[in-house]
Protein backbone atom coordinates (compact mmCIF):
# COMPACT_ATOMS: atom_id res chain seq x y z
CA UNK A 1 0.00 0.00 0.00
CA UNK A 2 1.38 3.61 -0.83
CA UNK A 3 1.43 6.37 1.58
CA UNK A 4 -0.98 8.80 1.26
CA UNK A 5 -0.19 11.65 -0.83
CA UNK A 6 0.54 14.89 1.29
CA UNK A 7 -2.09 17.52 0.57
CA UNK A 8 -0.91 20.44 -1.59
CA UNK A 9 -0.51 23.69 0.14
CA UNK A 10 -2.75 26.31 -0.88
CA UNK A 11 0.03 29.24 -1.94
CA UNK A 12 1.20 28.92 -5.27
CA UNK A 13 3.43 30.62 -7.90
CA UNK A 14 2.45 32.17 -11.48
CA UNK A 15 5.64 32.74 -13.52
CA UNK A 16 5.26 34.62 -16.69
CA UNK A 17 8.06 33.64 -18.83
CA UNK A 18 9.03 36.04 -21.90
CA UNK A 19 11.39 37.47 -23.99
CA UNK A 20 12.71 41.46 -24.12
CA UNK A 21 9.92 42.10 -27.20
CA UNK A 22 7.27 40.80 -24.84
CA UNK A 23 6.54 37.34 -26.50
CA UNK A 24 5.16 35.06 -24.10
CA UNK A 25 5.48 30.87 -23.51
CA UNK A 26 2.53 28.98 -22.62
CA UNK A 27 2.34 25.54 -21.90
CA UNK A 28 -0.67 23.15 -22.64
CA UNK A 29 -1.77 21.34 -19.44
CA UNK A 30 -1.62 17.39 -19.71
CA UNK A 31 -5.04 16.52 -17.52
CA UNK A 32 -7.50 19.66 -19.52
CA UNK A 33 -6.17 19.60 -23.30
CA UNK A 34 -6.98 22.82 -24.90
CA UNK A 35 -6.10 24.66 -21.16
CA UNK A 36 -2.67 26.86 -21.99
CA UNK A 37 -1.02 28.38 -19.23
CA UNK A 38 2.41 29.63 -17.47
CA UNK A 39 4.27 27.86 -15.25
CA UNK A 40 2.69 27.33 -11.97
CA UNK A 41 2.76 25.41 -8.44
CA UNK A 42 2.91 25.49 -5.15
CA UNK A 43 4.99 25.86 -2.80
CA UNK A 44 6.20 22.17 -1.32
CA UNK A 45 6.71 22.72 2.10
CA UNK A 46 4.90 25.54 4.47
CA UNK A 47 8.58 27.54 4.77
CA UNK A 48 9.61 27.57 1.18
CA UNK A 49 10.72 30.93 0.06
CA UNK A 50 8.56 32.05 -3.00
CA UNK A 51 11.70 32.69 -5.27
CA UNK A 52 12.70 29.09 -4.60
CA UNK A 53 9.41 27.74 -5.40
CA UNK A 54 9.19 30.08 -8.38
CA UNK A 55 13.05 28.53 -9.45
CA UNK A 56 11.88 24.55 -8.77
CA UNK A 57 8.76 25.26 -10.74
CA UNK A 58 10.22 26.82 -14.04
CA UNK A 59 12.83 23.71 -14.01
CA UNK A 60 10.33 21.15 -13.14
CA UNK A 61 8.01 22.18 -15.87
CA UNK A 62 10.28 24.15 -18.86
CA UNK A 63 13.72 22.31 -18.06
CA UNK A 64 15.12 25.76 -17.66
CA UNK A 65 17.86 26.63 -15.00
CA UNK A 66 17.51 30.10 -14.86
CA UNK A 67 20.85 30.83 -14.75
CA UNK A 68 22.45 29.13 -16.79
CA UNK A 69 20.25 30.32 -19.64
CA UNK A 70 20.57 33.97 -18.78
CA UNK A 71 17.20 34.55 -17.23
CA UNK A 72 16.43 36.90 -14.75
CA UNK A 73 13.37 36.16 -12.40
CA UNK A 74 11.72 39.20 -10.71
CA UNK A 75 8.72 38.77 -8.36
CA UNK A 76 6.50 41.41 -9.20
CA UNK A 77 4.94 41.88 -6.07
CA UNK A 78 1.81 41.00 -7.11
CA UNK A 79 -0.79 38.15 -5.51
CA UNK A 80 -3.90 36.74 -6.58
CA UNK A 81 -6.52 34.85 -4.21
CA UNK A 82 -8.86 32.96 -5.74
CA UNK A 83 -11.79 29.78 -5.47
CA UNK A 84 -9.60 26.88 -6.18
CA UNK A 85 -11.82 24.79 -9.06
CA UNK A 86 -13.90 22.21 -8.02
CA UNK A 87 -12.13 19.93 -9.87
CA UNK A 88 -8.91 20.66 -8.32
CA UNK A 89 -10.39 20.79 -4.72
CA UNK A 90 -9.22 16.97 -3.82
CA UNK A 91 -5.07 18.14 -4.08
CA UNK A 92 -5.93 20.40 -0.79
CA UNK A 93 -6.94 19.55 2.59
CA UNK A 94 -10.59 18.96 3.02
CA UNK A 95 -12.23 22.74 3.60
CA UNK A 96 -9.26 24.35 1.19
CA UNK A 97 -10.92 26.47 -1.20
CA UNK A 98 -8.94 29.45 -2.06
CA UNK A 99 -5.01 29.99 -2.77
CA UNK A 100 -3.23 32.62 -2.79
CA UNK A 101 -1.40 32.81 -6.14
CA UNK A 102 2.00 35.12 -6.53
CA UNK A 103 3.39 36.66 -9.65
CA UNK A 104 6.63 36.33 -10.96
CA UNK A 105 8.05 37.29 -14.03
CA UNK A 106 11.06 35.67 -16.49
CA UNK A 107 12.45 37.40 -18.51
CA UNK A 108 14.89 34.70 -21.18
CA UNK A 109 17.29 36.50 -23.53
CA UNK A 110 15.64 34.75 -26.07
CA UNK A 111 12.73 32.33 -26.85
CA UNK A 112 13.73 28.70 -26.03
CA UNK A 113 12.96 25.30 -26.34
CA UNK A 114 11.13 23.94 -23.34
CA UNK A 115 11.71 20.32 -22.10
CA UNK A 116 8.26 19.07 -21.12
CA UNK A 117 6.92 16.49 -18.59
CA UNK A 118 4.41 14.53 -20.70
CA UNK A 119 2.61 13.60 -17.25
CA UNK A 120 1.87 17.53 -17.02
CA UNK A 121 2.10 18.96 -19.85
CA UNK A 122 1.42 18.44 -23.60
CA UNK A 123 2.78 21.66 -25.93
CA UNK A 124 3.98 24.83 -25.78
CA UNK A 125 3.99 27.91 -27.61
CA UNK A 126 6.00 31.47 -27.77
CA UNK A 127 3.12 34.39 -28.58
CA UNK A 128 2.81 37.61 -28.59
CA UNK A 129 1.81 39.05 -25.03
CA UNK A 130 -1.70 39.80 -26.32
CA UNK A 131 -2.35 36.84 -28.13
CA UNK A 132 -0.98 34.67 -24.80
CA UNK A 133 -3.37 36.42 -22.69
CA UNK A 134 -6.32 35.61 -24.72
CA UNK A 135 -5.10 32.36 -24.51
CA UNK A 136 -4.76 31.69 -20.84
CA UNK A 137 -7.57 29.64 -19.45
CA UNK A 138 -6.92 31.01 -15.89
CA UNK A 139 -8.54 34.70 -15.63
CA UNK A 140 -5.64 35.25 -13.13
CA UNK A 141 -3.26 34.28 -15.91
CA UNK A 142 -4.32 36.16 -18.44
CA UNK A 143 -4.03 39.29 -15.99
CA UNK A 144 -0.48 38.83 -15.02
CA UNK A 145 0.42 38.45 -18.84
CA UNK A 146 -1.59 41.68 -19.38
CA UNK A 147 0.80 43.15 -16.35
CA UNK A 148 3.84 42.75 -17.95
CA UNK A 149 3.85 45.80 -20.19
CA UNK A 150 4.03 47.12 -16.64
CA UNK A 151 6.61 44.91 -15.35
CA UNK A 152 8.87 45.06 -18.68
CA UNK A 153 8.03 48.31 -20.87
CA UNK A 154 6.71 47.35 -24.51
CA UNK A 155 9.56 47.99 -26.77
CA UNK A 156 8.90 50.94 -29.34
Amino acid sequence: MQPAKPFKIPESVLVVIHTPDLQVLLIERADHPGYWQSVTGSKDTPDEPLATTARREVLEETGFDIEAVGGELRDWQLANVYEIYPHWRHRYAPGVTRNTEHVFGLQLPAPLVPTLSPREHLSWVWLPWHEAADRCFSPSNAEAVLQLSRFSPVPT
